[in-house]
């Protein structure tokens, strides 16, 4: 632990830079620039509401907000998993040349995506607005929410980190097992309401990608308490993965180079 403290602290400023960076060169020959990280999440969710609303006929209440909460938090795990697979390889010029924690790298990866979700929760909150969603103080748990997803994806990025190196058909697999999660997470229809027992329980006990994002939708849109104890199991879960991750990729990243 101290280690880890001690490394982030030394390397952080890094990570920083180089997540501004990444943000810079995305939109670098972009006509429209920054606001594509605008555009992005707004026209998936056009998309999706029109599927569930004029083809499934879909009546949930505030359900472009509804859809907008859902593929915000999704794209931040989706993309950031997705995207750890490959990172040592995708970095490989740096990981030879200089040491890095590579879990450091996971971060930068997480600074990059968090920096569009938060612009994804500011549409959200315009959003709110325009349709007159009373707001409570049950919006506050959106906090530890965020923070779980957040400690959530780092933990599984940091493993999937580690086998990537070794592994390369990981890359494929988490593409099925990502695509599986998305529909099986609610993204565009409400798991509590539309799924009846077993299924609401496995999905909402099982999957807490699915368990963070009804949870969201509960404080922000509908004033409601979200599913606390469940929050507390899955945030423990998600600090002992964040561990193992950490201390494997301490053990093993010596050798990551001589493998790539």
């Amino acid at each position: 632990m101290k280690q880890f403290i001690a490394d982030f602290k030394k390397y952080f400023n890094y990570t920083k830079f180089s997540a501004k960076s990444d943000l810079k060169a995305e939109v670098a020959s972009s006509y429209l620039n920054w606001l594509w990280w605008i555009l992005d999440p707004l026209l998936f969710m056009l998309v999706y509401t029109f599927i569930a609303i004029i083809v499934f006929r879909s009546k949930v209440q505030y359900f472009p907000a509804f859809v907008f909460v859902g593929l915000t938090m999704w794209n931040f795990f989706n993309k950031t998993v997705l995207g750890s697979v490959k990172i040592i390889r995708t970095n490989s010029a740096i990981v030879s040349k200089v040491y890095i924690p590579k879990y450091m790298l996971v971060i930068q990866k997480m600074m990059v995506n968090g920096f569009k979700m938060l612009i994804s929760f500011a549409l959200v909150l315009v959003m709110m607005i325009i349709y007159r969603v009373p707001v409570t103080w049950n919006i506050l748990y959106m906090i530890p929410i965020l923070i779980e997803l957040a400690l959530m994806t780092f933990g599984i990025c940091c493993i999937v980190l580690h086998f990537g190196v070794f592994v390369d058909d990981l890359y494929n697999v988490m593409q099925v097992v990502l695509r599986l999660m998305f529909y099986m997470s609610g993204i565009f229809y409400s798991i509590s309401t539309r799924l009846g027992e077993p299924y609401r329980s496995i999905l909402l006990k099982c999957n807490p990608i699915s368990m963070l994002i009804e949870s969201g939708r509960m404080c922000m849109l509908y004033s409601q308490t979200p599913y606390r104890k469940l929050i507390l199991f899955w945030g423990v879960v998600a600090l002992l993965l964040s561990v193992i991750g950490v201390k494997t990729i301490y053990k093993y990243e010596n050798s990551y180079v001589k493998v790539m």
